[in-house]
């Protein structure tokens, strides 16, 4: 079954309580999916902060494990909004690319922490 067909049944059928919404503020409705899509945006935004202080602290440009880890857990919360809760490609597209380079930044940065103590034992 298409992922896209999917979802579209859920938000169509509104089957799953992650479409009710949960409150408003003024005139703009919180959805379960818009919470986790908020969540999403400011991990994948907070990551920057946590650059921030990791180069001023070593006093040089410096990326921080927890940048990669940050911008997965970011970047599939924002996917998990754009598939499921807004069914939108644009989305799925934008958050698509930066994911796959953080899984594979991080894959990077694992090998060569591994590599580096296995060359000093």
């Amino acid at each position: 079954m298409d992922i896209f067909f999917l979802s579209t049944l859920l938000a169509d059928a509104d089957l799953s309580p992650m479409h009710r919404p949960l409150f408003g503020i003024e005139s703009v409705t919180i959805t379960g999916w818009k919470l986790v899509g908020y969540v999403g945006t400011i991990l994948f935004a907070g990551r920057w902060l946590v650059q921030l202080w990791a180069s001023k602290r070593s006093k040089q440009v410096t990326m921080p494990r927890m940048f990669w880890y940050m911008s997965i857990v970011g970047s599939l919360m924002a996917l998990s909004y754009f598939i499921f809760g807004k069914n939108d490609s644009v989305g799925i597209l934008q958050n698509s690319f930066p994911f796959t380079v953080a899984c594979y930044n991080l894959y990077l940065d694992i090998s060569h922490k591994r590599r580096s103590m296995d060359e000093d034992a």
